[in-house]
């Protein structure tokens, strides 16, 4: 008998982990790896939320916060929203948490009962249906494709609608691809009738254009935020999700059972990432932009297929089918063969096949030996 339960045995890897710790067993091996693959910023955590972490630990700020989250990160949250998007939240419509996963549990708890749709694109963050199932949901597929910059179509996303869908989910900047959504488009999306889901993550990092956040356009919806990307703190976890006021009170009673409260500490150095730390996010962009252009014109040269750069996050999707149409097996070749890490595009979805995603959250130095590593091993096919 299979103790085992069923939600657990059915749970699909998340392949970039797959992948990195094959990576970390290479080079135990005395193998320097180069890591493309992973979502993860190079820098240090700037250092005025480091120094209010640290003042944070001598204050005595080292016991539960209200499950909320603590007011004064409330409140700053609210006004960077004022001054980025314009438009205007009261803090009782926040919920501060562990990182955005978390957020995301807390949201399908409250939103999903059993059998309710969540329409998703494809290709998409890889755990976006895993959260979608393990809650009873059931995520609905619309494919995005290359040669339009993987935009969701509005008119496709309403053939998907349904009686029992509750939410459409949107990611602009988006990870894989690094392409945003672009303002009509959004527009579209936030006039239809079920909750519109955003998560905002990779807001901030952006080389050209703007991102819009959906609450310039519709007050049906929620938001996913937090501090892993744009300031360099993803060992912290520190997230926060913007909800319709209905939401939080059950939200916040999952939370007091299942997490208590956000880290009290990192809530501080919350604060002083959003009130000190534009400088060093402004430094920190230019040098994500640098390594974006190095990578699309290397990328290119080499022949992977880039049709609408990306101009967002710290990811490529680049269009790998003319190498091979099986991305597993690429991404784990270039893995043995170049030692150097990609993501396979079949991790995002089925759509995502044929494609590899390269993160350039990477040192330059680190992404020109990866991409000579590569040009390396495709020459050599």
């Amino acid at each position: 008998m299979n103790q085992i339960a069923k939600r657990a045995t059915e749970m699909p890897p998340f392949i970039v982990m797959d992948v990195l710790e094959r990576a970390q067993e290479i080079e135990r091996e005395g193998i320097r790896v180069i890591h493309l693959e992973v979502g993860e910023p190079d820098f240090d955590t700037p250092r005025c939320i480091r120094e209010r972490a640290f003042r944070a630990f001598e204050e005595g700020h080292t016991h539960y916060t209200h499950s909320l989250g603590n007011i004064t990160l409330r409140e700053a949250i609210c006004a960077y929203y004022h001054r980025t998007y314009q438009v205007k939240i009261e803090p009782d419509r926040i919920l501060v948490t562990s990182g955005t996963s978390p957020a995301m549990f807390l949201l399908f708890s409250a939103l999903l009962d059993p059998g309710d749709e969540v329409i998703v694109s494809d290709p998409h963050y890889a755990c976006y249906p895993n959260f979608i199932r393990f809650l009873q949901g059931r995520p609905v597929f619309v494919p995005v494709y290359e040669d339009d910059g993987f935009q969701y179509r509005p008119d496709e996303i309403r053939q998907k609608i349904s009686p029992g869908t509750k939410a459409v989910f949107i990611n602009s900047p988006s990870n894989p691809t690094g392409n945003l959504l672009s303002e009509k488009r959004m527009k579209a999306i936030a006039e239809f009738s079920p909750f519109i889901i955003s998560d905002e993550i990779y807001h901030g990092l952006v080389y050209e254009g703007r991102a819009h956040s959906i609450l310039e356009f519709t007050e049906n919806c929620f938001v996913l935020n937090g501090f892993s990307k744009l300031y360099a703190m993803t060992g912290l976890r520190l997230g926060y999700i913007i909800a319709p006021r209905p939401f939080i009170r059950p939200m916040q009673k999952i939370q007091q059972n299942f997490f208590i409260s956000a880290n009290s500490i990192v809530q501080q150095a919350g604060i002083a990432a959003l009130e000190q730390a534009d400088d060093d996010v402004k430094k920190m962009k230019a040098i994500y932009n640098e390594r974006r252009l190095y990578m699309i014109n290397r990328l290119q040269k080499m022949g992977f297929g880039i049709t609408v750069p990306p101009t967002g996050a710290f990811y490529i999707f680049a269009n790998a089918k003319q190498f091979s149409n099986d991305s597993y097996q690429l991404a784990f070749h270039i893995l043995e063969k170049a030692h150097v890490g990609v993501t396979p595009g079949i991790d995002f979805g089925k759509n995502g096949e044929g494609y590899i995603r390269f993160s350039y959250a990477s040192s330059m130095e680190n992404i020109v030996e990866g991409m000579d590593r590569i040009e390396n091993y495709l020459n050599q096919l």
